[in-house]
């Protein structure tokens, strides 16, 4: 049985993301049971030029929800013009690319899948791919490298997370 790019990507997107709300909360209590200010661990990163944590829930929600929008325009330019600044901005935001996600349909997928998506980065289109292709090969790594980093931001800091945090919800067999 063949799966659809839908079934491909969406799911999988969904599990990473829905993963991070649980992380969001044992954050903000680690921080608060242990005296660090939300304002420190906003600002922190897993090494100097790398990106903080607020930048990793933004990246998922452009890597997701908002690709799948721009698809249909032929170009994609990452926007990283809000970055969620507190704990409950980034459940805000993870929330947002949730429903968003639950709204996509696998025909609004399948229609773009063929069509010739065009990233563009400062203004010029360094790469052109697939629907699909973007989706596959460059999508949903970021999704999982940032979802990746988040956890590891807060591991770094010693909140006590561990492998079923970072898993969220596998899809099991029902019946």
């Amino acid at each position: 049985m063949a799966l659809s790019l839908y079934e491909a990507f969406v799911p999988n997107c969904q599990q990473a993301i829905g993963a991070l709300p649980g992380m969001i909360d044992k954050g903000e209590a680690f921080a608060k049971d242990n005296g660090i200010s939300e304002e420190e661990m906003m600002g922190c990163r897993l090494i100097d030029d790398m990106w903080n944590l607020p930048w990793h829930i933004r990246s998922c929600w452009v890597h997701s929800a908002y690709v799948i929008s721009l698809l249909p325009t032929g170009e994609f330019s990452p926007d990283f013009t809000e970055l969620p600044q507190s704990w409950d901005a980034m459940r805000a935001m993870v929330k947002k690319t949730l429903d968003e996600l639950a709204a996509v349909t696998p025909e609004q997928l399948e229609t773009v899948a063929d069509s010739t998506i065009g990233f563009v980065l400062g203004g010029k289109r360094l790469m052109d791919f697939t629907g699909q292709n973007f989706l596959m090969s460059f999508s949903q790594p970021n999704v999982y490298f940032h979802a990746t980093t988040f956890y590891d931001i807060l591991r770094m800091k010693g909140v006590p997370l561990g492998k079923r945090d970072f898993m969220g919800m596998p899809r099991i067999k029902v019946g």
